[in-house]
Parts: structure tokens; sequence; C-alpha cells
């Protein structure tokens, strides 16, 4: 698994966006197998330095033996939410750019042990970190129907979650739902298949996205980014799914905005100042030739800012 190629997201448009100055100091905050990493040490000189953070400690494993002889690499291996905290041990006077790509990564995907995707069959898991928190196992088995229902809608925005909710219910009164085989086809049972992509799909993000609070770690996580920057600082977030793209979206229009005072007045009062300028008016999208390449990319978006 770790010897597969990976291929980074949008890699030419990160590049381009972060804006990169040789001597700059930049942050991968989800560095995985450090693929937008390699990108931006090419485009730095021996005074450049990136800011690795990967919660994933097999990932910060990985790393350190393939950039071992790279004394530009600072690696953490920590949540993303605590970007602030790592960008003052490693450059007090803030950094020149951060790139964040949310969700899970391709290889954790790959990885069927680790237990995020209903292709294989093993322990339902889906900890990004799996030395903390309950496992999907868990939560699966203890929930009520109704948080069940409420995260297969608001975080897999699946039509029949309250049907799948009751299934897993039903059958775990029996026996506990512990592999991942057994809630894809369970959930196959309860879905019909009239879409192209698998049943468990939705219901397997929505799990994923519960189990690592990972919606919460965007929100936490933004508001760190921008103490980070120093001014005309770029923050590049590329996001897989909709709920986190409507996340960066908001951060970015609010942290904009030259205005807060209420509407019915009729004069500015507030002297609030915006703190970031927004670079990609629209999100920026993968092309036909990265898609066929990286088919993972099709659903990939990408908003740029900079601190002003």
């Amino acid at each position: 698994m770790k010897n597969k190629i990976h291929i980074p997201v949008l890699y030419k448009e990160v590049i381009e966006n972060l804006n990169i100055k040789s001597n700059g100091v930049y942050v991968d905050a989800t560095i995985g197998f450090g693929g937008h990493t390699s990108l931006i040490l090419e485009n730095l000189d021996n005074s450049g330095k990136v800011i690795g953070i990967d919660q994933d400690i097999e990932a910060i494993e990985y790393l350190l033996e393939k950039f071992i002889e790279n004394n530009n690499l600072f690696l953490f291996n920590e949540n993303f939410t605590k970007i602030d905290e790592m960008v003052k041990m490693a450059s007090p006077e803030g950094v020149d750019g951060i790139i964040a790509d949310f969700g899970v990564s391709s290889w954790q995907l790959d990885s069927g042990e680790r237990g995020f995707s209903w292709r294989e069959d093993y322990p339902l898991d889906m900890r990004m970190n799996r030395n903390k928190g309950k496992t999907a196992a868990d939560y699966v088995n203890e929930l009520d129907v109704n948080e069940l229902q409420r995260i297969f809608k608001v975080y897999g925005e699946e039509r029949h979650s309250g049907r799948v909710a009751r299934e897993i219910v039903k059958v775990r009164t029996i026996d506990k739902i512990e592999t991942t085989g057994q809630l894809a086809n369970l959930v196959q049972k309860v879905i019909p298949k009239k879409e192209k992509i698998h049943p468990a799909t939705r219901i397997f993000q929505a799990l994923r996205i519960y189990v690592n609070k990972e919606l919460e770690s965007i929100e936490i996580f933004l508001e760190n980014a921008l103490k980070a920057l120093k001014p005309g600082g770029r923050l590049c977030c590329i996001s897989f799914h909709s709920l986190e793209d409507r996340i960066v979206k908001n951060f970015f229009r609010e942290k904009s905005r030259t205005c807060i005072c209420p509407p019915e007045l009729f004069k500015c009062t507030c002297n609030h100042k915006s703190e970031l300028k927004i670079i990609s008016k629209k999100p920026i999208t993968s092309n036909d030739n990265e898609i066929r390449e990286n088919i993972r990319s099709r659903s990939a978006k990408m908003r740029v800012a900079e601190k002003i």
C-alpha cells in the first residue's frame, strides 16, 4: 500500500495559488503521503520550509523515511485543528501559505484494514487517529435510531436514512455489527441499487465524518489557520463534499466582509475590517486530464483566500 504512487489532487492549481516564494514557509495541514508537500519543496530553496501535519501516525512514520535527507520539512503528528500551535513552534513569525485537503486520503480508503471502505471485510473502525476515540462500530451499536438517522441524513445526504437506521437497530439486537462487510451487506439489502455508486457509499461517508468530527474540525481549523498566516499569505482549501465546501465558502465570505452592521442601518458604524480577500470567486475544479489520471479528483473543489 505504501509503495503506491500518491497523486495529489489539483496539484498544479495548488502550487499556482499558494503563490510560492522560494524562501517562504508553508503548511501542508493534511500532509498524508506528502504529495502536495513534495511539489512545494521543489519550489523552495534551502531557506524555505514546509510544516507538515497529520493525525495519522502511519503517515508521519512513512514521511520520516521518505524525507529523511530533507532538512526543509518539519513534521507534527497532531490534528490540524491545532495548526496555530504547530506554527508557533516551527515558525513563530507566521507562514506564507497553507494547503488543507479535507476528508479521507486515497491511501486510507485503499487500506481495507482501516475500515473506511465497503469494498473489503475488515473491522469497522474509520478513525483517522487509531489511538483516540470510539470506532464506527461503537457508534453503530450504541446510538439510538433517531441519532443514526440524523447522521445518515445530514452527513451522507442519504434519502433512505430512516430505513437504514431502523434496520441497524433491528439487526444489532441479534448480533453486533462489527465489520465493514456486515454493514455494507445490511445497507445493500435495504437500499435498492438504482445509481452507479454502491448503496453503502453515503452511509460509510456519513459515519466517517461523524467518527472523526470532520465538519467541526474544519471550522476550528479555519479560525486557527487564519491566525497562523502572515499578511499576504494564502489559504487553499480542497473539499470533496458539499458540507465541507459550504463551511469554507461561508468562512471566506464572513471574513472578507467590510461591514457587519445590521441591514436596517443606512450607514456603516461598525468600523469592521475584513481579514481575508477571496482569490477564487468560484471553486477551482479538476480538468478532464486530471480526472482521467485520478478519478477521485472529479469531486474536488478548491477555494483560495489571502490574508489582508
